[in-house]
């Protein structure tokens, strides 16, 4: 099967282009599509860096490109983004569609161990997969200059990969993340299923854990949670990662939106500043 990345779908948008790949993984045993913005490029020789984004539970490669507005700055600070896809698709494994909040689309980003989920290695196609694919073929991405975002779900995976590989990434921030999974529903649902009931296998993919043994952190981790997010008492729980990070001396800048919820508006308000943090970070010599 063609590991290749082929086009499947292109559109100009501030200059630049939003393109669809599909390829297939060997990591995860399946066809998967990802969506790159290249921003406009004033020399053929320009390298362009990265932000990944990952996308929340029941999203696609599709919702940030279609939603956030993110490409209008992106074109602006000369940064490509790159949007994967949340879990593996059309492996027609039993039950994967029987919960909007786990299987398909609710990869969490993490390598399940449980053998029926064994495809579900989310974490490796994103750390080492794709950006080894991106580099192969697209000479014009600098992936050695990356950073990583994402919301709800991705921002629990932005959070807990950059922690994990702080020399690969510059920065992360994200939208209203799941950041205590281990203590939520939503992650204990995922955890319990992907990976068992080996409760110290859970901690390696929570943000507020991590924190404690992953601290050497010296870009600010940039964090924006709406006020009226329904989810925010009972399963995003912010405060808990920001006490961890005042604990060990993590720079946290985490900011309350007032009457904002868990929604796209709420992303594309505030995406501009999200792209800026990490141009910042992206652009240092």
């Amino acid at each position: 099967m063609e590991s290749k990345p082929s086009e499947i779908s292109s559109s100009k948008m501030f200059g630049g282009y939003n393109k669809r790949y599909k390829h297939f993984s060997p990591t995860l045993g399946c066809s998967m599509t990802f969506h790159i913005y290249f921003p406009p490029s004033p020399s053929p020789s320009r390298k362009f860096p990265v932000i990944y984004w990952l996308s929340g539970l029941t999203c696609t490669d599709e919702n940030f490109i279609t939603k956030s507005g993110a490409q209008r700055a992106a074109s602006s600070e000369g940064i490509a983004l790159i949007a994967p896809d949340t879990s593996p698709r059309g492996l027609n494994v039993e039950g994967e569609a029987d919960s909007w909040d786990f299987g398909v689309g609710a990869g969490f980003y993490l390598n399940a161990t449980q053998e029926k989920w064994k495809n579900w290695r989310m974490y490796d196609y994103v750390v080492k997969e794709l950006p080894n694919l991106l580099s192969e073929h697209f000479p014009q991405l600098d992936t050695s200059r990356a950073s990583l975002s994402g919301h709800s779900m991705g921002g629990h995976g932005a959070l807990t990969i950059y922690l994990k590989n702080l020399d690969k990434y510059k920065s992360v921030s994200a939208f209203a993340p799941i950041v205590n999974p281990i203590n939520c529903p939503w992650g204990q649902k995922a955890f319990t299923n992907y990976l068992g009931d080996n409760k110290v296998a859970w901690e390696e993919y929570d943000a507020t854990c991590l924190i404690g043994k992953f601290h050497d952190v010296s870009a600010t981790i940039l964090i924006d949670q709406g006020e009226d997010d329904k989810f925010l008492h009972d399963q995003l729980l912010s405060h808990k990662f920001a006490e961890a990070c005042k604990t060990v001396g993590v720079p946290l800048l985490l900011r309350f939106q007032p009457g904002y919820d868990h929604s796209y508006y709420f992303i594309s308000t505030f995406i501009d500043d999200h792209i800026r943090h990490h141009a910042q970070a992206l652009h240092l010599p």
